[in-house]
Parts: structure tokens; C-alpha cells; sequence
């Protein structure tokens, strides 16, 4: 079940209930429901605020099978710490989007200088 498997992975990864809650952005009474099983359907919103600090993946969270290995993403720990530094700092994916675009207009910039 959907529920068992986060409330695992926040135990293996040593949050509480309230940590995992607070670091994601998320409601702790919803992720309570979630974990028990009382709200069976998340949206796919909520599970990729709680994806990130579990280190795990949409499909591991969605896969049916109970028996399958989490596969951990590929990000290394140096960037997963990054990651929720700033989420912790407030910074959302549209500002994260923001900010990339702005690199690649520099590099753009950049490039068209050297020209």
C-alpha cells in the first residue's frame, strides 16, 4: 500500500511524521491520513513534495508491487542536500525553473559576446 511505503521510507530515513511534513510543505494531518490509509488517492503534487526528502521516486511511490527494490534517484548527496536547503529556504519549483533560465540566457549571453 501507497501509505506503508512512505511511512517506511520516513522511518528508514529518520524523520517523524512532523519532519517529513514541514521539510515537504505538506499537510502533517493529510500525510497522517495518507500513512493510515484513510486517504487513498494523493495527487501527484503531494507525492513529488514528499519524493524529494524520502529520496525516492514517483514510480517507486505509484509501483504496486510491494516486493520491488527502491531504486534511489541519481542525485548524489551533495545535490539532494541542496535540494532541501532550498526548499527549507522557500524556494519553489517555479523559482528553481526561473533561475535556470536565467543561466541559460548568461550562457546564451555569453556565447553571442565571444562571437
Amino acid at each position: 500500500m501507497l501509505g506503508e511505503r512512505i511511512k517506511r521510507l520516513r522511518i528508514e530515513k529518520g524523520f517523524s511524521m512532523s519532519d517529513l511534513a514541514r521539510i515537504a510543505g505538506v499537510s502533517k494531518s493529510y500525510l497522517s491520513q495518507i500513512e493510515r490509509g484513510k486517504q487513498n488517492n494523493p495527487s501527484l503534487q503531494f507525492l513529488q513534495k514528499i519524493a524529494i526528502p524520502l529520496e525516492t521516486s514517483l514510480d517507486y511511490l505509484l509501483e504496486e508491487k510491494e516486493d520491488q527494490v527502491n531504486v534511489q534517484n541519481t542525485l548524489d548527496s551533495e545535490w539532494q542536500l541542496l535540494i532541501q536547503k532550498a526548499i527549507q529556504n522557500g524556494i519553489d519549483k517555479e523559482d528553481f525553473k526561473e533561475y535556470l533560465n536565467f543561466l541559460k540566457y548568461q550562457k546564451w549571453r555569453n556565447t553571442k559576446k565571444d562571437l
